[in-house]
């Protein structure tokens, strides 16, 4: 029985030609061999199943040989390409750094390094996945790696060049290596088939190549072992079946669902997914890539961003036609956020039905959204209630005012207006007297004469509730204004507004509030705002503030102008005064130390000081 080999060793490339999907690597190593300027150290790094080691071992055979052709290739015809087919060159030498990766294992090469090549021009040592060397193994071939003798060469080969140390790096030219791209990999697993007579559907090829996301070695891997299930037919079927991929049908199937709003379709079809097998994290995944393809499938300038075949990109196409971009943009951003938050949920199948409750009532609540903004995660209501009546506010009144109240809530009492339940006592005879239309009698008895229709009333001005230091000059100007239109022919004089009285406790919360304000350029009068009480001068609206030194003094007399304008805006008074004074020796303080607070709770509590010393306390 002839031995079987693998896909990806039998058609791995063997000149720079045949290396697929790294034409720009290619060529500068061609050039630079055909100019005779190589460099003692290189560097290949890139994703797995790139053509890294390949390409170090087409570079190592062409520069050793002997009669290389007009393009720039070995002729694989001379002792040395020979020797390198057949695995015998003395010439090109391989470590695998994942197990040689102590310091004994690179003396031991640098030992070898020193010994000339016997046939050829170069000896070349390859190391593969560089990164897993010891520090002190990359310390140990630092020296030789900057200065080796003329006839070595070093390729080094990695897929995380971040391991590496900077020291290695700078001595090395670097080359990224890309994934490659579908379209590549599609194309040489069409070569592979032609050469192994097997059938295969296009959309098929194209599936395999985006399980392997851009690694050649992956894409001829499940390539053989597609192979193994059909026995040589490949078609989308069994490909999709094997790889256990989902159908880009259903995808197509709930993006209708969605723009038709039907709930429940998507989510029996979400649960049929589930019963085949498939995870609800790639078929959330899934889902964001196809709504992604069907944005780009919308501009031709962005459709060959669509990595798909010829059949199904027809189908992108038509469906992109009935998403609109506002859609596509809230339904990619739930599907994101679905996907982040899937790995942290309890419940992941309930975060999923909901993500699909969610894009499915995008189209109901329209286009109106920007394109880009993050959606509104709300489900719509079920149930519409009604809406729910506001209550008029209840004011607290005195027992004689809630009697009247009483009173004209009684079947029998004539109605009293709202507004006088709400005026107290003292201004209520006020208001009374200066406008006898508003006198109602509660008695029950108004006379024979008395009209039975509800007489107009007149509303009474709010009363004035300056003594407490609470501003109500809005809500007065507001019922003024009502009064003006509910009765139009009534003189009403607006009085001018007064000053309000106001108490240390008011002055207090705006100094400090002024202090909170001020720039960050002023953080250290700020601070000294903040531990300063300014206190009243007897009953006038005047007030001091006493500072411990000259500076201070002179700071805070610079800001009487700034702080009597703040204040007197605030306080609704325009009489403030600030003055400001410096303590005498003799004038207790405010404590603004540790200590100084203790001592002076000490003052007013003696069991402070029992605690202390009872308990051996020391004051910082």
């Amino acid at each position: 029985m002839e031995n079987y080999i693998v896909s990806a060793r039998k058609y791995r490339p063997s000149t720079f030609e045949s290396v697929v999907g790294q034409r720009a690597l290619t060529t500068t190593l061609k050039n630079a061999i055909a100019t005779q300027k190589l460099a003692h150290a290189y560097l290949f790094c890139g994703p797995r199943g790139v053509g890294k080691t390949t390409c170090a071992r087409i570079f190592a055979k062409t520069i050793n040989c002997m009669t290389p052709t007009a393009d720039g290739e070995a002729c694989n015809e001379c002792e040395s390409c020979v020797a390198f087919n057949e695995q015998r060159s003395y010439n090109i030498h391989e470590l695998d750094a994942a197990s040689n990766n102590s310091v004994d294992d690179i003396r031991q090469l640098v030992e070898q390094v020193r010994i000339p090549p016997q046939i050829g021009k170069y000896k070349v040592y390859i190391i593969d996945e560089v990164h897993m060397l010891s520090a002190s193994a990359f310390n140990a071939f630092l020296k030789t790696l900057e200065e080796p003798p003329r006839h070595a060469i070093f390729i080094l080969a990695t897929t995380e060049k971040h391991k590496i140390l900077p020291t290695i790096l700078s001595r090395c030219q670097i080359y990224d290596f890309n994934r490659i791209s579908v379209e590549d990999t599609v194309e040489h697993l069409s070569y592979v088939a032609s050469k192994e007579r097997i059938t295969a559907e296009p959309e098929a090829l194209n599936v395999i190549a985006l399980k392997a996301d851009g690694g050649m070695r992956d894409a001829l891997s499940i390539f053989d072992q597609v192979v193994s299930f059909t026995g040589g037919n490949i078609t989308y079927k069994s490909v999709i079946e094997n790889l256990n991929v989902l159908d880009y049908d259903y995808y197509f199937r709930l993006t209708d669902y969605f723009l038709e709003n039907k709930v429940s379709d998507a989510l029996l079809l979400f649960n049929d997914v589930l019963n085949k097998g498939f995870d609800g994290s790639h078929f959330i995944t899934g889902l964001s890539s196809h709504l992604r393809d069907l944005l780009v499938s919308k501009d031709t300038a962005t459709i060959s961003l669509l990595e798909v075949g010829a059949s199904i990109r027809q189908h992108y196409q038509e469906q992109a036609q009935k998403c609109s971009l506002p859609f596509l943009y809230r339904a990619m951003k739930l599907c994101n956020d679905c996907d982040l938050n899937y790995r942290t949920s309890k419940n992941k199948r309930l975060l999923v039905e909901l993500t699909l409750i969610q894009v499915a009532q995008l189209t109901t609540e329209g286009d109106d959204v920007i394109g880009g903004r993050s959606p509104k995660k709300t489900l719509n209501p079920v149930f519409t209630q009604p809406a729910v009546v506001q209550q008029p506010r209840v004011v607290s009144a005195s027992p004689a005012q809630q009697n009247v109240v009483h009173s004209a809530q009684s079947p029998v009492a004539t109605q009293v207006p709202v507004n006088a339940a709400v005026v107290p006592q003292t201004h209520a005879s006020t208001a009374t007297s200066a406008n006898p239309m508003t006198s109602v009698s509660t008695s029950g008895s108004q006379g024979a004469g008395a009209s039975p229709a509800i007489r107009e009333e007149k509303k009474i001005p709010v009363m004035k509730m300056s003594s407490l230091g609470v501003s109500i000059k809005r809500p007065q100007r507001e019922q003024v204004a009502q009064n003006s239109t509910t009765t139009p022919t009534a003189n009403i004089q607006v009085q001018p507004e007064e000053d309000l009285i106001f108490n240390d406790r008011d002055l207090n919360y705006y100094w400090q509030e002024y202090a909170g304000q001020l720039p960050k350029e002023q953080v250290a009068i700020a601070k000294r705002m903040q531990g300063l009480r300014p206190v009243l001068i007897g009953n006038s609206t005047s007030f001091e503030v006493v500072v411990d030194n000259e500076i201070a003094a002179k700071d805070f007399t610079a800001l009487i102008p700034k702080m009597q304008d703040y204040l007197r805006k605030r306080l609704k008074n325009s009489k403030v005064q600030m003055t400001v004074r410096v303590s005498a020796p003799t004038e207790t303080v405010r404590a603004v130390g540790r200590v100084e607070k203790f001592q002076l709770m000490a003052q007013k509590n003696e069991a402070l000081m029992q605690l202390k010393d009872e308990f051996g306390l020391e004051l910082y």
